[in-house]
């Protein structure tokens, strides 16, 4: 084989992979076009903190290898957390701001694993909230700075006390770290 088709041949499985990627990801942005972030921050919510942080992936609930692409937090991004006494703000670079209002949210607690990030032993935050009434997701931030007791602490009581799982004996294991 020739040094020119063996070059040829390399280009074109680079372009076919490529491709297959682009199909992929816009077939998950399909599949995913019925999930949708609540957006906009309520007129009278007091911010009790600000956080900077790295928005990592939003997976299904409990499965953080399966990655969905929930508008618009479909895509890692810088940012900042705010804490309100309404729930939790999420202001990503480029994308509107995102609201989880206290009645959506599920469950906060720390996490080690989701889709393409590993880090430290609990070095990720979890917020699992509702994205519809029967669709609960799995959102996960990692704080630029300090350790993220004291936000987690903050952010549980945020959660309504219904949502909370009666005993971690039931609890699947995620990587998520309490």
């Amino acid at each position: 084989m020739s040094r020119e088709l063996a070059i040829g041949v390399m280009i074109a499985a680079a372009v076919l992979i490529l491709l297959a990627m682009l199909f992929a990801w816009r077939r998950r942005l399909r599949r995913d076009s019925g999930l949708t972030a609540p957006l906009g921050v309520p007129e009278h919510a007091e911010v009790a903190r600000r956080d900077e942080v790295l928005y990592v992936s939003t997976t299904r609930h409990d499965q953080p290898l399966e990655r969905l692409a929930v508008s618009p937090l479909a895509y890692r991004a810088r940012g900042e957390l705010a804490v309100t006494d309404r729930g939790i703000a999420l202001c990503l670079d480029g994308a509107p701001t995102v609201f989880l209002a206290s009645l959506r949210l599920v469950e906060v607690d720390r996490a080690t694993v989701t889709i393409d990030r590993v880090v430290e032993p609990g070095g990720l935050i979890r917020i699992a909230w509702h994205a519809d009434d029967e669709t609960v997701v799995d959102s996960y931030l990692r704080l630029t700075g300090g350790d993220p007791k004291n936000l987690i602490s903050e952010l549980q009581q945020l959660v309504p006390v219904s949502a909370v799982p009666a005993s971690d004996d039931a609890a699947p294991d995620t990587g998520a770290t309490r």
